[in-house]
């Protein structure tokens, strides 16, 4: 099984930007690195850029941050997963807690999105995360399970979704490092589900990912910050190997 190395460009980096940080992964890794299978998830102005910088049939794959559940409609400002694949996605992010937090986004909702992904062929990416309060009252992996199960919730084939375990608590600007024993419930919990893999992201970077893929229930990671400099990102992928 692959070791998943990805990451997020949130609302950063120009066409021009997001172009010249693909050449630099294109460029490192050639066909491909066994053991490893590397994702960019630009921002929606970048993500064709991305996908024809890196070039047909890349062993590194191109997403989206979000897509609507709806192939086409009146959704001002919405693109749909089939738009999404046009422009040369091949993966979906789907319920990061601040869509969750700010967007109104829902399990509900999250399910829609999950199963129209599947339904064009796209991987989905599947946020979960618990706050720092539900850690502290010992709910935490209940929510994140609760979560997981929601999104895989009658869909045409489960086991195609990758989850992201991201603690609300651990990621952004204000995140902290997680210990070991405050994230091994979860992922102990997602484990027993039937998705692709489970993926950790929350203030990841080259100190702790060692340790952190070593993790049981851990197959990759999903990196923000700590990797929108494209060296610090290749780092992060020989870290796979």
């Amino acid at each position: 099984m692959s070791r998943w190395i990805g990451t997020s460009f949130k609302m950063t980096k120009t066409r021009s930007e997001a172009a010249s940080y693909a050449a630099r992964v294109r460029a490192a890794v050639g066909d491909g690195i066994d053991g490893v299978q590397p994702f960019l998830i630009p921002s929606a102005t970048a993500v064709s850029v991305v996908a024809d910088t890196l070039g047909p049939g890349s062993p590194v794959l191109t997403g989206v941050q979000n897509a609507h559940w709806d192939d086409e409609g009146a959704w001002t400002g919405e693109i749909s997963v089939p738009q999404a694949a046009d422009a040369g996605a091949r993966l979906v992010e789907i319920g990061h807690s601040e869509r969750r937090a700010h967007f109104a986004e829902t399990d509900d909702t999250v399910r829609l999105k999950t199963a129209a992904a599947l339904r064009h062929g796209l991987t989905p990416l599947v946020c979960v995360g618990e706050s720092a309060a539900a850690r502290d009252a010992g709910r935490g992996a209940d929510v994140v399970r609760a979560q997981a199960e929601a999104a895989l919730e009658g869909q045409s084939d489960p086991g195609a979704v990758l989850l992201a375990y991201e603690p609300v608590w651990a990621i952004g600007e204000h995140g902290r490092p997680p210990r070991p024993e405050e994230i091994a419930p979860a992922l102990a919990a997602l484990a027993e589900l039937p998705a692709r893999a489970v993926l950790y992201g929350g203030s990841v970077d080259l100190r702790n990912a060692p340790w952190l893929l070593e993790l049981p229930g851990v197959q990759g990671l999903f990196v923000g910050r700590a990797a929108w400099d494209v060296d610090a990102f290749l780092d992060l992928v020989a870290l796979g190997l």
